[in-house]
């Protein structure tokens, strides 16, 4: 994976030429703009299409479909899915063969959000600008709802619309990412309470949002047959990719408004969590970011001009405000 260099203080920052080369990038276009948002647009749908044919065969015994199609299908900014559809494009595969695993880990992703707002877990009451899960339906409920769709991700894996060839791989690399998120997840919360630990913060980091944004462009390159120097490649660019997205996750927390963010702010200095503003302060973080930023666009190299949705995709990562 391309390094991130350190000052002698052990401060992050990218190399120079990776530093010149994010600079050189640019800002993301009005027409990258529209790309994402119809890319979304599209998810949405798909979501919505595939939620009403599982109303139509299932009988409704509780409320559960009710429960996971409150967050499955609340739209977010999709970027897990957008990820795996891109990813197999830029590898040359066809679209409607990455489909799977792109709702696959929209499902994974969900099932975290509603597991991580519960009381035993975050206690959060605000997800997306409306109530969290259990809010709406109750903590049981929510944690049946969390568990339907990480089955159902691997259920998608399994049906007849993915090429056997690649299944067993999809299916593999999903549960591996899935379960290093979880245990990020297992440190993030045994840090609570406890000095901030720089080397502490960068597993939990690297192993719950980095790892499933990582799975996420893995799966769209074995959903497109790809050789395994360009899921390795593509796997490189969404490892840097999830680790900035989260330490802007971590600014935003410390310095956003719940207004624009859509859930409660300053809650991680309030659990004493292991953040990268608490271990390295806000201006060095924000180099951090930009460093990893720099990283995955590094290791798309390989792609040329065929991967520059990716290199806005990693742009924008490091200036959204929600």
């Amino acid at each position: 994976m391309p390094s991130v260099e350190r000052d002698a203080a052990g401060r992050g920052r990218a190399p120079r030429r990776l530093q010149r080369r994010a600079r050189a990038a640019g800002p993301c276009s009005s027409a990258w703009r529209t790309w994402f948002d119809n890319r979304r647009a599209a998810i949405d749908r798909r979501i919505s299409n595939h939620l009403k044919l599982l109303k139509s065969r299932l009988q409704p015994h509780s409320r559960l479909l009710e429960s996971v199609e409150y967050s499955l299908g609340d739209g977010g900014k999709r970027v897990r899915p957008v990820l795996v559809l891109e990813a197999c494009r830029v590898c040359g595969g066809d679209e409607e063969a990455a489909w799977p695993a792109a709702l696959a880990i929209e499902c994974v992703h969900a099932f975290s959000l509603i597991h991580d707002d519960l009381p035993a877990m975050d206690n959060d009451d605000l997800r997306r600008g409306k109530p969290t899960n259990h809010k709406v339906f109750g903590e049981a409920l929510a944690m049946l709802a969390g568990d339907w769709l990480l089955s159902h991700a691997f259920e998608l894996l399994s049906s007849d619309e993915v090429d056997q060839r690649v299944a067993p791989a999809l299916a593999r690399t999903l549960a591996e990412g899935t379960r290093d998120m979880i245990v990020g997840q297992g440190a993030d919360i045994a840090g609570q309470q406890q000095p901030s630990d720089p080397a502490l913060v960068r597993f939990i980091h690297r192993n719950k949002t980095a790892r499933l944004i990582e799975t996420a462009c893995r799966l769209g390159a074995l959903a497109a047959d790809a050789p395994a120097a360009r899921v390795e490649a593509l796997g490189t660019y969404g490892h840097h990719l999830g680790l900035a997205f989260q330490i802007r996750d971590d600014l935003l927390d410390a310095a956003g408004s719940t207004d624009r963010a859509g859930k409660r702010v300053a809650k991680d200095v309030a659990a004493a969590k292991q953040t990268y503003p608490a271990a390295f302060g806000l201006e060095q973080s924000q180099r951090l970011a930009a460093a990893e930023v720099a990283a995955a666009v590094a290791a798309l190299v390989p792609f040329g001009s065929r991967a520059d949705r990716l290199r806005a995709l990693a742009r924008y990562v490091l200036r959204r405000d929600r």
